[in-house]
């Protein structure tokens, strides 16, 4: 676990980023929660992450390294789980941000990889609204629209933890964080209108909500690519702002 976690940390140096000169820097938030028993607590850590990969080759912004430690308490009822509080996370990146506007870098685009970071989206409202400039990505209309071009079979309510998509993207990213197993952990539940207060667990057994049997490296690949065609729009909202 040690040798892929490692991968997700930017290796450049102080020099790199000022040759750079962007304006806009990049902020992968995952969490570190389970993913069934056949893909890391890091899932959602990796997912961001190889967003931000795509986006920092084709775009001109600067790569930050990953917050881990997110929203998951939905997912306490398995070991290895770790969350922080809401307000915990809005602290952080309200800092990160208030860090980077003193060193020139007044746009931030936070790239969520966890659909529980509900919060993020307040954080970025907030901040608009005292006139920074922020974005948060990918929007649900952006997973669906590159989804239904990579041919993802799953509807996303339906693909909800450890499916189809984030299978695919690790297959392709991270093959070898991907255990066997997968082929065979499909597991649907649509109704779980009380997640909220009562967690994942009564819900699924396995953690799984979803069809990771449908998952492929080629999938993986071909949402990556539409994703860092949609931040194109991103970036000329924060322009704007």
């Amino acid at each position: 676990m040690d040798s892929i976690a490692s991968h997700a940390l930017p290796k450049e140096t102080t020099d790199d980023v000022g040759e750079r000169r962007a304006t806009v820097a990049v902020l992968p938030v995952g969490s570190y929660e389970q993913h069934g028993w056949y893909m890391p607590l890091a899932t959602d850590t990796l997912v961001a992450c190889a967003v931000v990969d795509r986006l920092a080759a084709a775009h001109p912004v600067q790569p930050l390294p990953p917050l881990t430690f997110s929203c998951s308490q939905e997912h306490a009822k398995w070991p290895g789980t770790v969350s922080i509080t809401a307000g915990t996370l809005i602290a952080v990146i309200r800092d990160i941000a208030a860090s980077l506007r003193r060193s020139g870098v007044t746009g931030l685009a936070i790239v969520n990889g966890h659909g529980g970071n509900y919060v993020l989206r307040n954080i970025v409202q907030e901040a608009t609204e005292e006139g920074h400039r922020m974005v948060l990505f990918p929007t649900g209309a952006d997973w669906e629209e590159a989804t239904a071009k990579a041919g993802v079979e799953t509807p996303a309510r339906s693909d909800m933890h450890a499916g189809e998509l984030e299978t695919s993207i690790l297959l392709h990213t991270r093959p070898e964080a991907v255990r066997e197993g997968y082929e065979s952990a499909d597991w649907l539940c649509d109704d779980r209108r009380h997640l909220h207060s009562l967690g994942l667990g009564p819900y699924t057994s396995s953690g799984v909500v979803g069809r990771p049997s449908l998952a492929s490296a080629r999938k993986g690949d071909d949402v990556l690519t539409a994703l860092c065609g949609a931040f194109g729009d991103h970036l000329r909202v924060l322009e704007a702002l």
